[in-house]
């Protein structure tokens, strides 16, 4: 009985300090390139929220003016103050400009 332990004991299987040194190497590398990836897909999201945001607040303001509550130029603060955007929907600053031009509102500085 105390044989068959003993053999048990003497066939236990493990890994080599050099597999785990190769797959830890392995996984740095898997990182090094992930992680530039992931950071240019952030970007990217962040770039797309702002470009949403700003169509959100030039539809906002052509909204408005069809409905004759603005006329001309306006501000993100005129939108949200005449109920086309709710602040919470905005990061954009309320100072924000928005012009009349040739019958499109535009931004003079949109969001990076």
């Amino acid at each position: 009985m105390f044989k068959k332990a003993l053999k048990k004991l003497n066939n236990a299987k493990g890994f080599t300090l050099v597999e785990l040194l190769a797959v830890i190497v392995i996984l740095g590398i898997i990182v090094a390139i992930a992680v530039p990836a992931i950071g240019g897909i952030i970007d990217n999201a962040r770039n797309d929220a702002n470009d949403a945001e700003d169509e959100m607040i030039l539809e906002a303001a052509r909204l408005a003016n069809a409905a004759g509550d603005i006329t001309g130029n306006t501000t993100v603060n005129d939108l949200i103050t005449e109920g086309y955007l709710v602040d919470e929907d905005v990061d954009r600053p309320g100072t924000d400009s928005i012009f009349l031009d040739n019958g499109e509102y535009t931004f003079t500085n949109p969001t990076q």
